[in-house]
């Protein structure tokens, strides 16, 4: 039972990240880099230093715990954060050229997959006393490529889609919709993706230890990474606000207000996935399988809402009820390989 509730709060902060591009499309007057960075701000700075605050016991500081730590674990777990940045950037674009739907379900399936295995295999280099390429069990890697048969089900659907729809059906859907752009930003996206678990690999041992409830003991982590990803992006959105002339979008006072409340909505769904993701792996701890794999399932999970979402909001209109039903496939493939390491 406790799994299966670890699984059910995995999967609710997955929903709510699939959610989290709602509110972005109410965001008015603004440019792209200007209301990415300002959601960052809450997605990557604000909430995820409230969510380490809550691994730290009383009469201790967040400070004390990145004093005393391993100082190269903290430095290698905001070094791939920086390296996720890069995955989150292309994240933004992928959105842009292949819609909600198709653009988080590639980028998301290759995070998941790399993301899986890159960790344990990354940690081997430099700590291989510690074993960690025991974690690839034959379940673990099954669970992958499971997912990965999904996300190529769908890739395959999102292939039917653009060869059936008209240019003018295309825009209808995605406004910038270009598919062999998308593909390929999407699986550079998922590739840099993956760094956000290598970093959490890198940082599971940032905590109090058994004076942290363990549903909170990755959050410190969470926030050296995402606080390494919101330096990329900073710096990226903040060139493109000199290049574009868009520093100005900050001082629209009539909009100002109605964009943060919507840009606040939208890094809170975000960082819910990284939130609901710590909270369910302190409900798996008695599944080693399940504790490798959690962060894999979670993408998986992703993408089926992503999906979902991609439906409701008009995505694969106009396209035949074959292209849905490789689409309903691909997405059956994906909620079986969340449940199938249970089975093993």
């Amino acid at each position: 039972m406790e799994i299966l509730f670890g699984l059910l709060i995995i999967a609710v902060g997955a929903f709510c990240q699939s959610s989290c591009y709602v509110p972005i499309n109410k965001i008015k007057d603004w440019s792209w880099e200007s209301y990415w960075i300002v959601q960052g701000v809450f997605a990557w700075l604000v909430l995820p230093f409230v969510g380490a605050l809550l691994a730290v016991p009383a009469g201790h500081s967040l400070c004390e715990l990145f004093t005393a730590a391993n100082s190269f674990n903290i430095l290698m777990t905001i070094v791939f954060g920086v390296l996720w940045g890069i995955g989150g950037l292309t994240f933004g674009l992928s959105m842009r050229y292949l819609g909600v739907a198709l653009g988080q379900s590639i980028a998301l399936g290759t995070c998941a997959a790399l993301g899986t295995i890159m960790g344990p295999v990354l940690l081997n280099v430099f700590f291989p006393e510690n074993d960690p390429l025991s974690q690839l069990t034959f379940s673990v890697v099954l669970g992958v490529v499971v997912t990965l048969i999904g996300i190529a089900i769908i890739g395959i659907a999102g292939a039917m889609k653009s060869a059936s729809l008209s240019d003018q059906e295309k825009k209808q859907a995605v406004k910038d919709f270009n598919f062999p752009k998308g593909i390929c930003i999407a699986l550079l996206a998922g590739f840099m993706s993956g760094c956000f678990n290598v970093g959490l690999e890198f940082g599971a041992g940032i905590n109090f230890g058994d004076l942290t409830d363990p549903m909170f003991r990755t959050l410190p982590a969470t926030f050296l990474v995402t606080l390494g990803g919101f330096v990329t992006n900073a710096v990226y959105c903040f060139y493109q606000n000199t290049r574009n002339k868009t520093w100005g979008d900050y001082g629209k006072l009539t909009v100002l207000g109605h964009n943060l409340l919507f840009c606040l909505l939208a890094g809170a769904l975000w960082y819910s996935q990284f939130f609901g993701l710590a909270l369910g792996k302190g409900f798996l701890t008695g599944s080693p399988t399940l504790m490798t794999l959690s962060f894999c399932i979670l993408m998986a999970l992703n993408v089926v809402f992503s999906n979902v979402w991609g439906i409701i909001l008009k995505e694969w209109k106009g396209c035949s009820g074959k292209t849905i039903a490789v689409l309903i496939a691909g997405i059956a493939v994906l909620i079986v390989s969340t449940f199938l390491p249970q089975t093993l």
